[in-house]
């Protein structure tokens, strides 16, 4: 990665706006209107998900402790073991995520990151260069743990207590759980503290949020999902429903609709360039996937339990076409080719059982196609199985509840989606004038462009015409249509405080920001930030901008 860590200051004139304007994207940014706090429905959101955790855990293992007990022992192992393997890769990845974070040193020299602060006329470098005396000494003031041989005794005390504790908690397979009690801790530090200690904590917070939301989306799809088929099935084909076998099956449904729906909405929450979910908002799209994976998820446990054999080769089928459709689609959430193709799989595997957005822009077309295909096969696989009358109930219920769901799913997108009614699945195209042209002269404009105003439109003068600055002739003004919003200009970016810049293009929506994902840019922005006198603002790259490209000419 590329960063101008060579330590010069870098003048505030050539800063470029924080948002790119993109051209595959023909909606203008969003922006929130104020600065988003830790409130008393996030602690509460977090009790739940915790609550939820706890629930979809501790069912499974008492009914596996149950079948073993009926000495029904197929029954047992299928359980435990999807209950164990997923937990154990969900612990090695969250034990990764920490080894790395707690690393004795943060090399912010290999870092893709500078903080150039701005205090009036004055300008003050913060380099991301180890070997930079200024960027040493405001790391060493921001609180970064020294090397190896530096630290004292008490110190070095406290490093292996916490290793091992977070060991303890990882072999106890309870790291969920910590990330959720931290989440929470870091959340109402920042709501009791000011700044600048709020918008610390307030970042740590939202990272540590992202983590939970990727581990417990993995590990939902990896035991919460193939637990409820293994339960449905069983139940069909012993035509009786234990009390345990219920609520298993129900804190497994539970836990897949919401940790899709939770995921959505930290994800738009880590972003400023997207509005925050609101809760009303979440609880329509837990409901929606409640009922569409329920409908899913029975229509499985009635093929398995006449077909076992076609009911494996069918999900093999379908997870191969999706991931390729995936992998087709040119997704971009990762940092490397081989964690993106990983992740596609992964997300294939999310596809058997319910929609994911993946990318950005119009959804309305590959969500009808994947509708379309889901209902197809929901209606092939239970058209199979209506041989017996308890099974055409089963029939009705499949399709009542993925009417149901697809209810909901049309009442958010049309009445509560963050961006407006029925702003996912088409937009009106609204022109926004560039930062560029609004600060630059009129002698910059390209000698192609026609200036010269069309004839049709109508001459302003007199009163109707806004006051310029030495602006002489006539003056034409392009009126909105009837009960369209005018959109809040913006003519000049903000230059004031620091500036954090990425040398990477911004990721665009539905995936994670660079410095959610890449741990060597969240600890170098957490170090900066603590030194900053104010909020940083972060900058990607702007592929579309020469003056951009020309600034990030120093490779690390």
């Amino acid at each position: 990665m590329a960063a101008k860590s060579d330590g010069a200051p870098v003048s505030l004139r050539n800063a470029i706006p924080p948002e790119c304007p993109s051209r595959s994207d023909p909606r203008p940014p969003q922006r929130r209107p104020t600065e988003q706090r830790y409130t008393l429905s996030d602690c509460c959101w977090t009790l739940c998900a915790l609550l939820v955790f706890f629930a979809d855990g501790a069912s499974d293992l008492w009914l596996a402790a149950d079948y073993y007990l009926r000495k029904y022992y197929p029954q047992f192992v299928l359980t435990l073991v999807f209950v164990i393997v997923p937990s154990v890769v969900v612990q090695v990845l969250s034990f990764r995520w920490f080894a790395y974070d707690f690393s004795e040193t943060v090399e912010s020299g290999t870092a893709a990151a500078a903080v150039v602060a701005a205090s009036g006329a004055a300008e003050q470098d913060i380099s991301t260069k180890d070997s930079g005396e200024r960027g040493a000494g405001r790391s060493a003031a921001a609180g970064v743990l020294p090397g190896p041989g530096t630290g004292g005794g008490a110190r070095g005390c406290c490093r292996v207590f916490v290793w091992l504790f977070q060991a303890l908690i990882h072999i106890f397979q309870l790291a969920q759980v910590w990330r959720y009690v931290h989440a929470l801790y870091l959340g109402v530090q920042s709501r009791w503290h000011g700044d600048p200690e709020r918008r610390h904590y307030y970042w740590r917070m939202m990272f540590e949020s992202a983590d939970i939301s990727m581990l417990r989306l993995l590990e939902s799809f990896l035991k919460s999902a193939p637990q409820l088929v293994l339960q449905l099935t069983i139940m069909i084909r012993a035509n009786q429903v234990l009390p345990l076998q219920g609520l298993s099956a129900s804190a497994s449904l539970i836990s897949l609709a919401w940790m899709i729906s939770s995921y959505q909405k930290i994800l738009r929450d880590s972003r400023d360039d997207k509005l925050p979910m609101t809760y009303n908002a979440v609880i329509v799209q837990i409901l929606w996937h409640l009922f569409t994976i329920g409908a899913r998820t029975l229509a499985f446990a009635l093929f398995a339990s006449v077909f076992q054999l076609y009911f494996g080769i069918f999900i093999v089928a379908h997870w191969c076409i999706m991931t390729f459709w995936i992998i087709q689609g040119e997704t971009d959430f990762c940092m490397s080719k081989w964690e993106e193709i990983i992740y596609n799989m992964m997300v294939g595997i999310v596809y058997i059982f319910c929609w994911f957005s993946v990318r950005e822009g119009r959804t309305c077309c590959r969500m009808l196609i994947y509708s379309l295909t889901v209902f197809v096969e929901n209606v092939a696989l239970t058209t199979f199985c209506t041989s017996e009358f308890y099974a055409v109930i089963m029939v009705c219920v499949v399709a009542s509840s993925y009417a149901l769901g697809t209810f909901f799913m049309f009442v958010y997108y049309c009445l509560l989606h963050p961006d407006g009614a029925v702003s996912g699945w088409g937009y009106i195209v609204e022109k926004e004038v560039p930062v560029e042209a609004l600060v630059s002269p009129a002698s910059s404009l390209p000698p192609d462009l026609v200036s010269s105003p069309p004839r049709t439109l109508q001459r302003t003068k007199g009163s109707d015409r806004e006051p310029g600055h030495g602006i002489d002739g006539d003056v034409f003004k392009v009126r909105p249509p009837r009960g369209a919003q005018t959109p809040v200009p913006h003519l000049t970016p903000r230059t004031e405080g620091p500036v954090i810049r990425i040398d990477l293009p911004r990721k665009k929506y539905p995936a994670w920001d660079a410095h959610f994902i890449d741990r060597r840019l969240r600890k170098t922005i957490l170090v900066l930030e603590s030194a900053a006198p104010v909020t940083p603002r972060i900058q990607y790259r702007c592929l579309g901008t020469p003056k951009e490209v020309m600034e990030y000419e120093t490779t690390v």
